[in-house]
């Protein structure tokens, strides 16, 4: 579509005179324009109301922030935008405010109620980029609504939400990491969670904030095992990076008994040609074979472990593949660490950045296993189209890789290296073959040669690296090399290279014993050029000098004591210190003496020849595949891999209980198929697996019941708990065969200690299913439950109502009545409830909710509930509005009274008591005109005449505090004098009690679950336990009413705040052992915030 035209005539193309012109972005809409009118159409557009319009002025948006362009003077007409209703608008403004929000923080923080709505979006993508935003906004002050986002997030029913929250985490550690705690507490119930687009995001948020803390691990490491084909690419290579570690921590070493013959043990598994040609099957025959040798049991998680982790070789993400290699590397017998060569090798096929992070990784490998890449010699050929660096990487194995039987392939693959025209991998392959004439004494001449002959080379840097690695040899066997020193030293007038100078002068130095004629001419020869020489070059002069001296001063005292004076005067303090330190130790004078007798042993000392080692040799201390091991130093953030322990920590800390592991009985593949799981995760209790397969339905319902369920698995005991319900809006009664099990037990008296017990165990377990389920399986349970939304309330609601009547029944002996006022009367349940003793009751066609609500309560409450209803009393008391010093005899207090007032339901009922102390009436007394803050309001009493001395006086006041604890303030006027006072509410008098049912309190509960919830911790105190002292605490701190309950150790409330009328929904857990536990459900944050203090304050003193 075309937009309005981007620019009137007066906003022209064409500058008026002396004007700058500026290039315009050209996603703006104009050609030129001044600067100041930059994106004014995209403003416009995003001013409109027309959704279309808006729509393409954000795609026009994002795409100049994808092409690096700044947009951020946008910010304020975009953020206007994040309440749109178009969902296309609002995730491409999300897309924004995340590249922006850190930037232009203040901004982002006037719109957090628009983010905080957009947490509870029907959509997930809304709901996930509102937490994004959320996160992205790095200011201290909003921590605690990201760490409420992130609680309330990681219960999403979405798993792309909960996939954003465990993505917050680490953001919001790095803001504040005193939240450490709480954080902890939101991982570890993201690591349970079976969902596989979780579990990559929540590992990684486990290394950012936590690592040091395994035993999060222990109870999840089977799962994530399980779970590692399935999972995102960049997820499997966090999950296995930790599981490395974790695995090096909790199973013993799979190397430790053997006996390390190195070559012995590679032959056995590469073998000859033969077995190469046999392929993948030596290899499994080797493997086979070798563990039989050793005493070494591997723990079943550790081959579990690297069982699931083989197949990810084949993954088509080279980082991935890193990453399996990295762990076999690290974690698998010796046998078994050959599997991923022929991977490794595959990835040098790739993109020149991912061939450089293998080749690290392969070099170093390649010094420990050596055996492992033979067979793939000629894939580590260098090719002419090949980066220098990967050419010198290729080199490094190659030379690792070297050995009797392959050397003169290698040498022959050098020679032709040596003449390319990359001269720094020329002169990294003159010192591989250092290297190996080095590590294979038979080569050794053959290399010296092939050197020798180098240094006729024309080009002048192979000459010079040719002279530093044949110093290096030579120093191996000088005595047969005399020959070649001399042809080393007519080198002298043509190399100019510094260290190839400084390595001919010390080797001559070294061994003038066997060059005594031509030493003396080449130090001649350096004496006359010192002054125009390198320093490099002037240390080894003056070493060579002060040997000559040494071992011939016949011909060179001269010429050392010339060296010496011409380096006594250098401009390099090293060379300075060097000839003062020589000229003292050679030259003996009467001070001296003492020194110069050992200066032969100090010069002519024989020296260890030096070897030539790779210099990936020590790198294997850091994990394979890291950046530290890639830079060969410490990165930030690195965690180090621990060694193995010297005795196998418990296994049995990542055992779960058998009835979380009944659920995965069976594993969907990639492509949908099912697949057999391992046996450990298998229940093998078969008599309780015989107990669940009993009928679903019982004989007696026969085909009255629901069809649906007929061929449901008995194992999956969600399937059973979901569809517990009674489907009373048909008029059907059905209710399960463990309601039959409980009705029969209740006729039969439930025979012996022992039946009681068994059936115990079996509740448990039914009831402890749907919690271990969690959120990944919330869909499935959703699709088998009934289809409308009342009845799967009604579900939920009959489940709590089968379930828990079960433990009441069985404190009660099998002859007493009381079952029946023990069950929770609802007149949806009316149907199903037919006890024993008492004849059905069939409910009207009609009743009206009021009497459905005192129908509920009939036998639930105990006797202190009706007074704490009908009369409450505010905790607060009177409180001194105006002392009688202050109002000159003239004493006022206030009492909230609780009671509605008759102006306006919306306003606190504030009783205000007058006394006269003073000798003189008081006339006149009324309220001044107020100055009150925004929305509160208030409703005057009647003026008072007159106050005789000693009498007294009450009024009735309204205030409207609109729902916060702000003071109202006033002024008390009478005739004469005016006061100023003023009214400040506890939290608790800003509300009204609501009667409901415990139905309709679960109900609305669900409705304000997340961000609307807060939850506290409290130790209640003795003298705090009984049902009277609870109820009264509780409704003296806050005008609430309380609500049936079936459970005797929870207490629930309800409100509704008098401005607003937003509920207040209480509920206290108080356990008999351990901590009690408040939980606030209300719209309004702070009044639930203000509330949790004050009651916790309440009960606790």
């Amino acid at each position: 579509m075309s937009a309005a035209p981007a620019y009137s005539e007066d906003k022209g193309g064409s500058a008026g005179p002396g004007e700058p012109e500026y290039g315009h972005d050209p996603a703006s809409g104009g050609i030129f324009s001044s600067d100041y009118k930059r994106h004014d159409d995209l403003k416009e557009m995003l001013d409109t109301n027309k959704d279309s319009l808006k729509l393409e002025a954000m795609k026009r948006i994002v795409a100049m922030i994808a092409r690096g362009k700044n947009a951020s003077d946008l910010f304020p007409a975009v953020v206007k935008n994040v309440a749109c209703k178009n969902i296309e608008v609002k995730k491409l403004v999300y897309v924004y405010l995340v590249r922006y929000a850190e930037e232009q923080q203040d901004l982002a923080l006037l719109s957090i109620s628009t983010f905080q709505r957009g947490l509870k979006d029907p959509n997930q993508l809304i709901r996930a980029s509102a937490l994004r935003v959320l996160s992205s906004i790095r200011v201290p002050i909003i921590v605690p609504i990201m760490m409420l986002a992130i609680k309330e997030a990681a219960s999403d029913m979405s798993p792309y939400v909960r996939k954003t929250a465990a993505h917050a985490i680490p953001k919001l550690y790095s803001l504040d990491s005193d939240q450490k705690d709480q954080l902890i507490e939101v991982i570890e119930k993201l690591l349970a969670d079976k969902t596989t687009l979780v579990a990559g995001s929540v590992v990684m948020a486990f290394e950012e904030v936590c690592p040091e803390r395994i035993d999060l691990i222990h109870k999840n490491y089977r799962k994530l095992c399980n779970l590692l084909i399935d999972v995102e690419e960049w997820g499997q290579v966090v999950i296995i990076s930790m599981l490395t570690r974790y695995a090096r921590t909790q199973f013993l070493s799979p190397t430790q008994n053997e006996s390390l013959l190195e070559e012995n043990a590679e032959k056995a598994f590469y073998g000859s040609e033969e077995d190469e040609a046999k392929g993948a099957g030596s290899e499994e025959t080797a493997a086979a074979a070798l563990p039989a040798r050793k005493p070494y049991i591997m723990d079943p998680d550790h081959r579990l472990l690297l069982r699931n982790t083989k197949p990810l070789l084949q993954s088509r993400s080279a980082a991935v593949v890193m990453a399996v290699a990295q762990l076999y590397f690290h974690l698998a017998p010796k046998a078994e660490v050959g599997v991923i060569a022929k991977a490794l090798v595959r990835l040098l096929r790739s993109h020149s950045e991912v061939q450089y992070v293998v080749l690290q990784n392969v070099a170093t490998m390649s010094i420990k296993r050596r055996g492992m890449f033979e067979p793939y010699l000629k894939s580590f050929y260098i090719r002419s189209t090949d980066p220098t660096q990967i050419k010198i990487l290729k080199l490094e194995v190659l030379t690792n890789l070297a050995n009797e039987t392959n050397i003169p392939t290698v040498l022959r693959e050098f020679q032709t290296y040596i003449r390319s025209m990359d001269k720094d991998f020329v002169a990294a392959t003159i010192q591989a073959i250092g290297r190996c004439a080095t590590n294979i004494g038979r080569v050794r001449d053959t290399c010296l040669n092939g050197l020798v002959q180098l240094l006729s080379n024309r080009d002048e840097l192979v000459v010079a690296e040719s002279v530093v690695v044949i110093k290096k040899l030579l120093q191996m066997q000088p005595a047969q090399h005399g020959e070649i020193i001399k042809h080393l030293a007519k080198l002298t007038d043509n190399i100019q290279v510094p260290m190839a100078r400084a390595s001919i002068l010390w080797l001559i130095g070294e061994y003038c014993e066997h060059v005594p004629r031509i030493a003396p001419d080449v130090l001649r020869k350096m004496a006359k050029s010192f002054t125009a020489e390198e320093d490099i070059v002037k240390l080894q002069v003056i070493n060579l000098a002060a040997k000559l001296y040494l071992t011939n001063s016949k011909q060179t005292k001269l010429l050392t004591q010339y060296v010496l004076s011409l380096a006594k005067y250098d401009q390099n303090y090293d060379i300075r210190d060097r000839a003062r330190f020589t000229r003292q130790l050679i030259v003996p004078s009467e001070q001296g003496g003492a020194l110069s007798r050992h200066a032969k042993k100090l010069f002519l000392a024989p020296k260890p020849a030096p070897v030539l080692e790779s210099s990936f040799k020590d790198r294997d201390h850091f994990q394979l595949g890291s950046l530290s091991h890639l830079l060969n130093a410490k990165a930030t953030g690195y965690q180090e891999l621990p060694d193995w322990p010297e005795e196998a920590p418990d296994p049995s800390v990542r055992n779960v209980e058998e009835e979380d592991l009944s659920l995965i009985e069976t594993h969907v593949g990639l492509l949908g198929e099912y697949t057999e799981v391992p046996e450990w995760t298998k229940c093998s209790n078969r008599e309780k697996r015989k107990e669940k397969e009993k009928p679903f339905y019982s004989d007696s319902e026969g085909e009255s019941g629901p069809t649906e369920s007929a061929d449901s698995d008995p194992e999956s005991e969600s399937e059973s708990d979901s569809k517990s319900s009674s489907e009373s809006g048909s008029g059907e009664s059905s209710s399960e065969s463990d309601n039959e099990d409980q009705d029969e037990d209740e006729e039969k008296g439930r025979g012996s200690e022992s039946e009681q017990s068994e059936e115990d165990g079996k509740r448990k377990t039914k009831k402890k299913v749907p919690e271990g389920k969690g959120e990944a399986s919330s869909s499935d349970e959703d699709s088998d439950s009934s289809s409308s939304t009342s009845e799967s309330e009604m579900t939920s609601e009959s489940e709590e109502e089968q379930l828990e009547p079960a433990s009441w029944r069985r404190k009660t002996p099998p002859s007493s009545k009381r079952a029946p006022a023990t069950k929770e009367i609802s007149l949806l349940d009316l149907e199903d409830f037919t006890p024993p003793s008492v004849q059905p009751v069939s409910p009207p066609a009609i009743v009206s909710t009021s009497l459905a609500a005192d129908l509920e309560g009939l036998t639930l409450t105990d006797s202190t509930l009706v007074p704490s209803l009908l009369s409450p009393v505010s905790r607060v008391g009177r409180q001194e509005l105006l002392h009688r010093v202050a109002g000159e005899g003239l004493v006022v207090d206030y009492t909230f009274s609780r009671q509605p007032f008759s102006g306006d339901p919306h306003m606190v009922s504030v009783h205000i008591h007058f006394s006269n102390s003073s000798d003189t009436p008081i006339k006149g007394l009324h309220v001044g005109t107020p100055k009150l803050p925004a929305g509160i309001s208030i409703q005057e009493f009647p003026e008072i005449e007159s106050l005789a001395p000693g009498e007294s006086a009450t009024a009735v006041m309204g205030i409207n505090f609109c729902d916060s604890t702000q003071a109202a303030n006033f002024q008390l006027c009478t005739q004469t004098r005016q006061f100023y006072v003023s009214i400040q509410p506890p939290v608790g008098e800003l509300m009204a009690p609501v009667f409901m049912s415990e139905n309709e309190f679960k109900k609305e509960q669900g409705k304000l679950m997340g961000m609307n919830e807060i939850t506290e911790k409290l130790m209640l105190p003795d003298t705090c336990r009984s049902d009277h002292v609870v109820v009264q605490k509780v409704t003296a701190t806050a005008n609430l009413g309380r609500v049936p309950c079936g459970t005797s150790d929870e207490y629930r409330f309800a409100g509704r705040t008098l401005t607003s009328g937003s509920l207040v929904l209480l509920t206290l857990d108080a356990r008999p052992a351990g901590a009690a536990q408040l939980t606030v459900n209300s719209e309004k944050m702070v009044i639930g915030t203000m509330l949790v203090k004050d009651v916790i304050q309440a009960l606790t003193q």
